[in-house]
């Protein structure tokens, strides 16, 4: 793992994948012959680089925020990935591609997470397999939903949609599991 670039991200307080995920993410493509990744919501790119550093696979990662993205792509730069690692400086629904993915991971803004599932289930390969990390929204969807700020409860709603979207979605078989913040694996029935 790529710890100074884990300690300037939390330093400056920007979200990263937990370790306990980043661990089982990277085993999983190890394990599942994945050769390329579409990832949304990249940040300083902490997880991507993680992903092409220790595994062999390329990646095209999404990032909207520019100043963020320019971080990334220093950081991508910095660690000699640009070859594995393309980054894209575009909110995510204006992103167009055509390729099939064997790994789409969705990290991005959590609301949000139904409409990346259903714009880029069309570019999973016939193998592939859909992640999404944070379900548990660092312990907010087992808080007290009373006690939890306007904004705050209107995301756990949206996140419990999203669950029960991938629980009775009838193309895709989900299976959830709690290794750090709650992922969900998807894959085509």
């Amino acid at each position: 793992m790529y710890k100074k670039l884990k300690k300037e991200s939390l330093e400056k307080n920007i979200p990263i994948i937990e370790d306990e995920t980043l661990m089982f993410l990277i085993d999983f493509i190890n394990n599942n012959d994945i050769k390329n990744v579409l990832e949304i919501g990249s940040a300083v790119g902490y997880s991507a680089i993680n992903m092409a550093g220790l595994c062999d696979v390329s990646i095209d990662t999404i990032e909207r925020d520019e100043e963020r993205y320019k971080m990334a792509l220093k950081n991508i730069e910095k660690y000699n990935l640009t070859k594995n690692i393309n980054i894209f400086n575009i909110d995510a629904f204006d992103f167009k591609v055509d390729k099939k993915y064997d790994l789409i991971f969705i990290d991005a803004a959590k609301s949000q997470n139904i409409n990346f599932f259903e714009r880029f289930k069309n570019n999973l390969s016939d193998n592939g397999f859909i992640i999404t990390d944070n379900l548990n929204f660092h312990g907010m969807l087992d808080a007290d939903y009373e006690s939890l700020s306007k904004n705050v409860k209107g995301l756990v709603r949206k996140l419990n949609l999203y669950i029960k979207f991938l629980e009775e979605n009838k193309d895709y078989e989900t299976k959830f599991l709690n290794i750090g913040d709650k992922i969900s694996i998807s894959t085509k029935k």
